[in-house]
């Protein structure tokens, strides 16, 4: 199959990508880091979580984050609402478009979030009517579909089973997540056929972790078999605390410097792309976990073109 002409990517750093950080993130920073990306070109940026701030404390100002936002016209602005407690406040804030999470691992599901898979997904459903009976657009995610840090590898027609639930229950959209980066091209190529069985191809996304550095070549392997969506972190920022050594989500720069490689419309400009990475990183006190960014930077440094 010929590698699709354009491709969305759904930035998800200022959520996934900040959730775990140690160091509380002020909430102006967050604002700001959400509309420099809008203004980098992303058509989508994952904004914020309405969960409990007992258990993810850099979220608990996720009100706050949607309220003072600066809103772009064409640009989506996805929020976490596992639970209608959080479905309610996220309406409450301004939010039009929200995101549940599935896993594809009965054991990621039990330790994760204490229920099994199929409690899960029905824990899910008072939510996703409720948006709907809003006319709000609802994404799923699929958590370990390719590994589980706790029951090792995943057979692709689990995955495909969650996909399958959360697309007939009226997501628009399916995210396949490879949670803690074990994937290399053949197993994701496996999984998303798997999963292609009972969703459209163009209602399936992916979001892959980089941990053993395979993320960017399971995106080609994607674009191979006609996926044109991905969700991707600036900078790379993010982790999952059940994967040891894990680096985080693909990095945004990565994918788009592999993108317009390949010639595929982006809509994205990497300047201001770069610019919205040092903006965040500047304030967490690192450097980029993007090779290519790290290299652009330096080319830019040096007076490059």
């Amino acid at each position: 199959m010929s590698l699709p002409r354009t491709v969305k990517i759904v930035e998800v750093g200022p959520r996934d990508g900040l959730q775990n950080e140690k160091q509380p993130v002020p909430t102006a920073v967050k604002v700001e880091l959400i509309e420099r990306l809008a203004d980098a070109g992303l058509p989508a940026v994952e904004a914020t979580a309405f969960v409990s701030p007992k258990w993810v404390p850099q979220m608990a100002d996720s009100a706050e984050v949607m309220k003072a936002l600066r809103r772009k016209e064409g640009v989506a602005y996805p929020v976490l609402a596992p639970n209608l407690k959080g479905f309610d406040a996220a309406v409450e804030a301004g939010a039009v478009e929200v995101a549940v999470f599935g896993a594809a691992s009965e054991a990621f599901s039990q330790k994760n979030i204490n229920c099994s898979v199929a409690e899960s997904i029905k824990r899910f459903e008072p939510v996703v009517c409720a948006a709907l009976a809003l006319d709000m657009k609802v994404r799923g995610y699929v958590s370990c579909v390719v590994g589980c840090p706790y029951e090792g590898p995943v057979a692709p027609q689990k995955a495909a089973e969650v996909a399958q639930r959360l697309f007939d229950m009226g997501c628009y959209e399916v995210s396949l997540g490879d949670t803690i980066g074990v994937g290399t091209p053949v197993a994701v190529q496996r999984m998303i056929e798997a999963c292609a069985r009972h969703v459209p191809m163009a209602r399936l996304a992916g979001h892959y972790h980089d941990t053993y550095g395979m993320a960017v070549a399971n995106v080609y392997a994607s674009l191979q078999l006609g996926m044109r969506v991905f969700d991707s972190s600036v900078a790379g920022l993010g982790g999952c605390p059940y994967a040891a050594g894990a680096s985080g989500n693909v990095a945004t720069e990565d994918v788009v410097y592999l993108l317009n490689g390949l010639g595929i419309e982006t809509g994205i400009d990497m300047d201001r792309l770069l610019d919205a990475g040092q903006f965040i990183l500047g304030h967490l006190g690192r450097a980029p976990a993007a090779k290519s960014a790290r290299a652009l930077l330096a080319k830019r440094g040096a007076g490059g073109a």
